[in-house]
């Protein structure tokens, strides 16, 4: 039965694999649907000379940039055009693709995204993916350093991302002025849970939002203080003492109503959308990238949100930690290796390409030396909404962005923070310490 069970597999990937070429063969031949492989875009030329780059995302707004930034090459480099041949598709479909694509040696793009959490299964035995020193160890004196070190293995980088990630807060003054809060004298976490006391009280208006079915409530609180889901040799270290304290404080302030639930869970939902519009609560935290989410879901709040550091824990503590991201990757099945890296330096590695992603995605480039260019305080929907300042925060913090481990136990450590960790302890109320203990025994069987 082993020999027929063995003979089985290798029978079903072989299909698999045969099944995925053909829907990649439909997919280029017949343009795309809406919202499960968002059609394709050719972004370049497309006079027979160009060299085809097939780019897979699950963000359609990463391919409009890659899609931008392809005129931008062609326009720069006549002499060796491109023609961008970009798909977007659903996150899990996406990477389940992709990995049977790199499994199985067929069907895989030339250049992909792979998200944070995610991208550690494409590290495992003998990558699959394309060795980016070359173009990125001559720039790394301009770069915010731990965003690549999270895509490496080895010493070698196989993924390049769209942003820092930093961690800030967003308060809305409106609320914090009627409870004679001032946000720039709140330095520690301590304070913070003073100021939501005084908030509460003097509006009926809770301070904050807290995720409980997603990780950036409390993902980004242990990362400043140096603490993490995984130790840097990979073990799993959830159940370390800066996360129970930390986890616990989380509690305390919804026990406390300084804090509730974030709207169905999470700070993406619709529902949430709605309520922080309405004026709901005083501020929350996210990463940088989040500021997409005010402009386009909560115009209610224009002119009334302001971004400051987020509080440390100690009086000298770090205030951010670089959080979320997206690694584009090139794969080795690629036979135009060359011009794709090529390109891929020119999108995410080039001053212009990261003033690109600022003024496209509205992201915090991964190139610091951007951060104080005059284009940065050029009038867009980000600077109309929050004001000018939006660097100068970022500028502020830039040598106190802790960086995360990532390593093969992320994806299911990420999994269970989410599915199991924060709803047991900020949603059951059960004891953060026992929470996590019982959760880290359990991933550590699977190392």
């Amino acid at each position: 039965m082993r020999g027929n069970e063995i003979r089985g597999r290798k029978a079903w990937t072989v299909l698999s694999a045969v099944l995925l070429s053909i829907m990649l063969a439909l997919t280029a031949c017949g343009g795309g649907g809406n919202g499960k492989g968002k059609g394709k875009g050719d972004g370049g030329q497309s006079d027979g000379k160009a060299t085809p780059i097939i780019f897979w995302t699950f963000n359609e707004l990463h391919q409009q940039f890659f899609e931008h930034m392809a005129e931008l090459w062609n326009e720069q480099h006549p002499d060796k055009p491109i023609r961008l041949e970009g798909s977007t598709f659903p996150y899990d479909e996406m990477h389940n693709n992709l990995l049977l694509a790199l499994q199985s040696g067929v069907g895989a793009p030339d250049m992909v995204d792979i998200e944070i959490s995610k991208f550690a299964n494409y590290l495992k035995g003998t990558p699959q993916l394309v060795e980016l020193n070359d173009i990125v160890e001559p720039e790394l004196s301009n770069m915010v350093k731990s965003r690549f070190d999270i895509y490496a293995k080895d010493g070698k980088y196989y993924g390049i991302d769209y942003h820092v990630g930093a961690s800030v807060i967003y308060y809305n003054k409106e609320i914090l002025d009627k409870a004679g809060v001032n946000p720039d004298t709140i330095k520690t976490w301590d304070d913070y849970r003073e100021a939501g006391r005084t908030v509460v009280e003097k509006t009926g208006v809770p301070m904050a939002t807290i995720e409980i079915t997603d990780q950036w409530s409390f993902w980004p609180l242990i990362a400043q203080q140096g603490g993490d889901y995984l130790n840097p040799d990979g073990s799993v270290a959830l159940d370390s003492d800066i996360n129970i304290r930390t986890l616990q404080y989380l509690q305390d302030l919804l026990k406390e109503k300084i804090a509730v639930s974030a709207a169905s869970g999470f700070h993406h939902s619709e529902e949430h959308y709605g309520m922080f519009n309405k004026g709901g609560a005083a501020s929350l935290w996210m990463p940088m990238w989040y500021m997409g989410r005010f402009t386009d879901y909560m115009p209610d709040l224009k002119g009334k949100i302001i971004i400051r550091p987020m509080p440390a824990w100690t009086a000298d503590g770090d205030r951010s930690a670089g959080m979320g991201g997206t690694g584009t990757a090139i794969t080795k099945q690629s036979k135009v290796q060359d011009i794709a890296k090529e390109f891929l330096a020119f999108a995410k590695l080039s001053r212009q390409g990261n003033i690109e992603i600022w003024r496209f995605l509205g992201f915090d480039p991964i190139r610091s030396d951007v951060w104080d260019a005059p284009e940065m305080k050029e009038p867009n929907k980000f600077t109309e909404y929050f004001g000018d300042n939006i660097f100068d925060v970022l500028i502020e913090i830039k040598d106190e962005i802790r960086g995360v481990n990532i390593g093969e136990m992320t994806p299911a450590a990420s999994d269970a923070v989410k599915s199991q960790i924060l709803v047991q302890a900020l949603n059951d109320m059960k004891d953060p310490a026992a929470v996590l203990k019982a959760v880290s025994d359990e991933l550590r069987k699977q190392q």
